[in-house]
């Protein structure tokens, strides 16, 4: 905990270096999300495929250890790789016992594990999928999803490195060209294939910055089968309870110092008025008192910042459903922007657009009150946005 007390998050932030992050650069982690959930998706058609496959073609029965003797023998295996006498081998008909527990690992246990572990990251999920949040809390989730993919990382290397040090062009043959020989065929695929590997990585950084919009479009077009395949799940309140409330609840943002904010915080807020326009039958400008006079409606839920931390807190104010019915929204209206009263970090006014259809859940609201108070400067008083199916800063 912070000794300042308006400490915030961006303050204890780390910029991705520019030649390992795609795109690797300050405030561009949106579209770095892109990226890395369009791919996620391509991994999971492809492991899905490759499941098919080793069960309709028997190969399954490969990868998996069938005896307590595959115990023994992968020590013995384990020791000649380390003494660096490797064994022979013979991949082609069958794989030593060291490879099929490393190979059973990572195809069926890391592999499912990744997937579980990285629904358990996602706000939208950990409000629906109580069967992996309940036991699977954000934290724990985010700490395996990043061993798992430490697992992978090494068995990668070690796998690629023992492939060209035990008969490189055999061994590419077998995985590439699906013959049984030493020509040159398997090689030259495998050498096509990294070319493109390597240019895709090049290219990948100044294409998003180009086209930001293009990469949107297609991871877009990549999430929504999985966004589909959830949607009917519903989030119910009730997960935690007062007990459950952090004794530290980060601040995060930039903090408004506008004579205009400056002028409405010495006034206790006053003269604020929320306005709401646009396309909405009902245009309206609300009081804090007169949002007050509104049905109350308070929740208590887990605040998930993309940065990595989160935090629980009672929030108390409007449903958005309730707004919703006061002004109206024409049919054609398909989302509502939020202004903020403090500066985007970049200059100008803060903002942010969300779907129409998410203020209709049940769990997004306008809070005034937080842990049974007024909400403070430092968690944006006087008025709070909670979205419950986005990361915190949505």
């Amino acid at each position: 905990m912070p000794s300042d007390p308006l400490w915030t998050a961006k303050q204890d932030s780390v910029n991705v270096p520019g030649w390992i992050g795609i795109p690797g650069l300050c405030h561009s982690i949106g579209l770095a999300r892109f990226w890395h959930l369009g791919t996620d998706s391509l991994w999971l058609l492809n492991g899905l495929i490759f499941y098919i496959l080793i069960f309709s073609t028997g190969h399954w029965q490969r990868l998996v250890p069938t005896s307590w003797d595959y115990v023994p023998n992968a020590i013995l295996v384990g020791l000649q790789y380390l003494s660096l006498d490797w064994p022979s081998e013979m991949g082609w008909t069958a794989y030593n016992a060291l490879q099929v527990f490393a190979y059973f690992f990572t195809v069926f246990i890391a592999a499912p594990a990744a997937l579980i572990t990285g629904l358990g990251l996602s706000p939208a999920l950990s409000t629906r999928l109580r069967l992996v949040s309940t036991p699977l809390s954000i934290q724990v989730a985010r700490s395996l999803h990043f061993l798992i993919m430490v697992w992978f990382l090494v068995f990668i290397w070690l796998h690629v490195t023992l492939v060209l040090t035990t008969g490189a062009r055999a061994n590419l043959n077998h995985m590439f060209a699906a013959r049984n020989d030493d020509s040159w065929v398997g090689f030259l695929m495998f050498a096509a294939a990294m070319l493109v590997v390597i240019i895709a990585w090049a290219a990948a950084t100044p294409f998003t910055l180009r086209h930001p919009t293009v990469v949107q479009r297609i991871g877009s077009a990549l999430l929504r089968p999985l966004q589909r395949a959830f949607e009917h799940l519903d989030a119910k309140p009730g997960q935690y309870t007062e007990a459950d409330i952090s004794p530290y609840f980060w601040h995060n943002g930039k903090y408004p110092q506008t004579d205009e904010y400056k002028a409405l915080y010495d006034s206790n807020f006053a003269d604020y008025r929320l306005k709401i326009g646009g396309l909405v039958k009902n245009p309206v400008e609300l009081s804090l008192t007169q949002l007050r006079e509104l049905p109350y409606h308070e929740q208590i839920t887990q605040h998930f910042c993309i940065q990595g931390w989160s935090g629980i807190a009672k929030w108390g104010g409007v449903s958005m459903q309730t707004i919703l019915d006061l002004v109206q929204p024409d049919p054609e209206a398909e989302w509502v922007a939020f202004y903020s009263l403090g500066e985007g970090v970049d200059g100008g006014i803060y903002y942010d657009a969300h779907p129409i259809e998410h203020m209709r859940h049940h769990l997004t609201m306008l809070a005034y009150d937080m842990n049974g108070e007024l909400l403070s400067y430092g968690h944006g008083a006087p008025l709070r946005l909670r979205n419950e199916s986005e990361h915190g800063f949505k």
